[in-house]
């Protein structure tokens, strides 16, 4: 994609968010908790540079009922009065495989005919609007949870749904920023980047080719993990007191895309292998299928565990005597009458 910054820039812009996917809203509750920016440094314009934000997200708005629907309607009818960016939270389900007088998911009701209106139709009509189209967790850029092997609703992520072609108003792709919830300080730098954006400060963001922001998914949680040291040295937990490398206990984390062993998860405490839990693919668009059952060794630890205990062991056992050295003083640190460092003087007495 091309990286140069915008000649003209926008002012001001709405935030139209929507949780009314297949979703249980995690993703708005995570994005409360973020830091760098947080969701007010955004909305109160203490990030230098950004449009004015005006944010419309159910959970955190003040309005309810229509007043709370009246800017989404304004933004399909195209009367809004600024730029948005449309962001997308939920799995999006496939409205052509139910009765015909059913929906699986709606946000309000269409003032013409007074039926609930779907999140599919408000998908259709603002997406190709919006400035700039965001799916925020797993759900919304992969389908997760709600799309995996039997689930009745057919649904998918937005991609999916969209189309890889899509552009929005703006002449992006969808963004993607999986996470089951998303880390929220990913979601905001990626928000951050698109305002700054949108304002012509900041060139186009780089995406993957999931649609991910490169700077944030480029690594594994393996390449980033403090127990990683111990992979390569065949010294495997057995149970999840261990501080030890967990793959063979369920960990995925050599083969997933994500940053939270370096982020963490709140002002950089936490994050699964962080705090003893094992990754389980989350961020992946195979998520959860491939990476089930979870708690199982993944099919490819046994293999990449045997082919350690052929050196581990030994990596092992040098580092120790190479450490056990290391955390012994030098033989001339003493009091006695004679100087035994090897120091040869440049200019000896007379």
């Amino acid at each position: 994609m091309s990286t140069q910054a915008s000649a003209t820039g926008v002012d001001e812009v709405h935030i139209l968010w929507t949780s009314e996917g297949m979703s249980c809203d995690g993703d708005t509750v995570s994005v409360t908790a973020a830091s760098l920016p947080s969701i007010e440094d955004v909305v109160l314009r203490a990030v230098p540079g950004i449009p004015k934000v005006h944010l419309h997200n159910k959970v955190l708005a003040y309005e309810t009922g229509e007043d709370f629907l009246r800017p989404f309607f304004q933004a399909a009818n195209g009367e809004l009065d600024a730029p948005f960016i449309f962001v997308v939270e939920g799995s999006i389900p496939n409205e052509n495989i139910h009765a015909e007088d059913g929906y699986w998911t709606a946000m309000g009701n269409d003032p013409k005919t007074g039926k609930p209106k779907t999140l599919n139709r408000w998908i259709d009509e603002l997406a190709p609007k919006a400035w700039a189209v965001v799916a925020i967790g797993t759900c919304a850029t992969y389908g997760g949870i709600h799309a995996m092997a039997g689930n009745p609703t057919g649904c998918m992520g937005l991609v999916d749904y969209l189309g890889e072609d899509f552009r929005s108003a703006g002449g992006l792709p969808v963004i993607n920023v999986p996470g089951c919830p998303v880390q929220p300080d990913n979601f905001m730098e990626t928000l951050l980047w698109v305002l700054h954006q949108a304002a012509g400060l900041a060139p186009t963001i780089p995406l993957d080719e999931q649609l991910r922001p490169q700077w944030l998914f480029g690594k594994t949680v393996h390449e980033g993990c403090d127990r990683a040291a111990y992979y390569e040295q065949a010294d495997f937990a057995h149970d999840y007191n261990s501080p030890k490398c967990q793959v063979k206990i369920g960990c995925w984390g050599p083969v997933v895309n994500c940053n939270v062993t370096k982020r963490g998860w709140m002002d950089g405490i936490g994050g699964c292998p962080n705090v003893g839990g094992v990754c389980i693919g989350c961020t992946m668009p195979g998520f959860p299928d491939k990476f089930m059952p979870f708690m199982d060794e993944p099919p490819g630890g046994s293999f990449s565990s045997a082919l350690l205990r052929v050196y581990g062991p030994f990596v092992r056992t040098m580092r120790g005597i190479t450490n056990k050295s290391a955390n012994t003083e030098p033989k001339w640190r003493h009091p006695g009458d004679k100087l035994t460092t090897g120091y040869q003087p440049r200019y000896p007495r007379a």
